[in-house]
């Protein structure tokens, strides 16, 4: 009589070797199968009962090789519906016809720079706790709350800020947010409440968050940017400075120790708020990072974080340290916009449990192993090509010959790349002359397209 399993699942032909290295031949196996398009975007594979039954192997050895799948992003494998080829696995590299097409073609590859690789998120880790923050949440955090956020998360950052950033402040005078866009909305009426008409920006930096102080009737000054950082020397009749300190964006220089210092007195001098966005700063690679400007003086620096780089954007979590006096006026803004209980109540838990630092030290091992590849590659197959800037962040800046990035960035796209050239992020009042360059993003690949990015991105580079 047939055993009762040989009905069940679907058929599966796989090629492996047999032998010590059998759970490893399986892995390769399915992955060129997923990779060669055998095994389409949303299939759903045997269970590792079965495919190890069909295959006469341990049922364990094909359970490691789909968690070593899923880990890569090749497979996703959920609750109730099974271990499912991924529905965005990297694209082969576009056909020659597709690229002459005008452009118009999806990208294989997404070196834009601002996104984590999504792929690592650790969803094991953050269902663990939300379970537990579910388990553990009071009947009132169902109810309205504290405007600046629940006081578990509020607890959880202050501690973590000041171990891990250096920052000085108390759950008191943090906020929850939204991320660091809905930060600055919030400050640009406080601001606009003061009195104060302009804002300094960074010569280089992200047009959405100068268009989001526009239209809160704010005007941007650009500051100059060199190999220091931002030059304090312009700001004369701004009320606020907007800056990226530690990991200036997007050229990659941390602020200089002098600057630094001119812009603390200049903020005393002045009566001038420093709002201080540290999107990054968890992420430096060849030494410990820079902390955090806040520290210097709490009274006159605003500091904005967020997880949308160390977790996800999508989780929609920031916060804000504030200076005392500016709690009240900020909350008067923030009105019931603050994230859902149940998200702020898990990244609590998250930061309690030590599995953030863990997930974050682990991102920077894979972070900082993709910059020395990107570096490595150039030097081999492009070596008028150099990195510029700190080993830091998710991105790196590659410098070009005056008047050739708009040509570099057309190539780009030709060969399935979607980059930025650093003339995206140039404000429109920025003093010439402005630089030709590349910003290239190896925060988003997952691990295993990354080799083919960077072989189209070398293809692309003069």
């Amino acid at each position: 009589m047939a055993k009762p399993w040989a009905t069940l699942g679907i058929d599966l032909h796989l090629d492996q070797p047999a032998g010590p290295g059998v759970r490893r031949g399986l892995t390769d196996a399915l992955r060129e199968a997923v990779r060669t398009g055998r095994l389409g975007p949303g299939i759903r594979l045997p269970s590792s009962r079965v495919l190890a039954a069909d295959l006469g192997i341990a049922r364990n050895t094909v359970a490691d090789a789909y968690a070593d799948l899923v880990a890569e992003g090749w497979l996703t494998a959920r609750q109730g519906s099974g271990t499912r080829v991924a529905e965005r696995v990297a694209a082969p590299p576009p056909r020659a016809s597709a690229r002459r097409s005008g452009g118009h073609a999806r990208p294989a590859y997404d070196l834009r720079p601002g996104t984590p690789d999504l792929a690592s998120f650790p969803r094991a880790a953050w269902l663990r706790a939300a379970r537990r923050a579910v388990a553990a949440a009071p009947h009132d955090a169902l109810g309205y709350g504290d405007g600046r956020g629940r006081p578990e998360l509020r607890a959880a950052l202050a501690g973590y800020l000041a171990r891990a950033r250096g920052v000085r402040a108390d759950p008191g005078t943090l906020l929850v947010c939204g991320g660091v866009a809905h930060g600055l909305v919030l400050l640009a009426g406080v601001l606009r409440a003061r009195g104060v008409h302009t804002v300094a920006v960074e010569s280089y930096g992200l047009h959405v968050h100068r268009d989001l102080l526009v239209r809160a009737g704010l005007r941007t000054v650009p500051l100059p940017v060199d190999e220091r950082g931002a030059d304090p020397v312009a700001l004369t009749d701004a009320g606020a400075v907007l800056l990226t300190p530690a990991h200036q964006f997007p050229t990659g220089v941390p602020l200089h120790p002098d600057r630094r210092a001119a812009v603390v007195a200049w903020a005393h001098r002045t009566g001038g708020l420093i709002l201080e966005d540290d999107y990054d700063g968890e992420f430096r690679y060849d030494r410990q990072s820079v902390g955090a400007l806040q520290g210097l003086d709490p009274d006159r620096v605003v500091y904005l974080g967020t997880a949308s780089k160390s977790l996800a954007p999508g989780l929609r979590l920031g916060w804000m340290a504030l200076p005392p006096s500016l709690v009240g006026e900020a909350m008067d803004d923030l009105a019931s916009r603050t994230p859902g209980v149940f998200d702020q109540l898990t990244l609590a838990q998250f930061l309690d449990s030590g599995d953030y630092d863990r997930h974050v030290r682990s991102a920077r091992l894979r972070y900082r192993r993709r910059r020395d590849a990107l570096v490595a590659a150039l030097a081999e197959r492009a070596p008028a090509v150099r990195v510029t800037g700190i080993a830091a962040g998710l991105h790196a800046v590659l410098p070009l010959p005056p008047g050739t990035e708009q040509q570099v960035v057309r190539a780009a796209a030709w060969h399935g790349l979607a980059v930025h050239g650093l003339s995206m992020f140039r404000h429109p009042d920025a003093s010439p002359p402005p630089l030709d360059a590349l910003v290239v993003g190896y925060g988003t690949p997952p691990d295993h397209a990354w080799a083919g990015a960077l072989d189209a991105l070398c293809g692309a580079l003069p």
